[in-house]
């Protein structure tokens, strides 16, 4: 069997260390192909899995190791979290107007006009 790494035209020890993380890499790219990513250039192949391989070893897509990686991870992981917030606050908002609709066919909250003594 063909070593894929020995195929990779500019070789280096920095980028693909491994080929276990040729592996990792390619499988999440193939991921992002399959949720809908664009291919890099036009593919020779139609499967996601041959087009991430064929990109990753013509090093047409970069991805981020070491530390890079996981400060990018926090990051994502912050602006996702941070996205969760917004939504709920929205539909926390969303709900009592809701509540608050509903409520107001059972009780009138509108100011009355002020009784008149009538005892004079």
């Amino acid at each position: 069997m063909i070593d894929a790494i020995s195929l990779l035209p500019e070789y280096t020890h920095e980028q693909i260390d491994s080929r276990h993380r040729l592996v990792i890499a390619t499988s999440q790219r193939a991921k992002h192909l399959m949720q809908g990513a664009r291919p890099s250039d036009h593919p020779r192949y139609s499967k996601a899995t041959s087009i991430a391989l064929d990109e990753m070893l013509h090093q047409k897509v970069e991805f981020l190791t070491g530390k890079d990686a996981r400060q990018a991870i926090k990051e994502a992981k912050r602006g996702k979290d941070s996205e969760m917030e917004r939504i709920a606050a929205a539909a926390a908002r969303e709900d009592a107007r809701e509540i608050k609709k509903e409520l107001s066919v059972y009780v009138d909250d509108s100011p009355k006009p002020a009784e008149k003594d009538g005892d004079e």
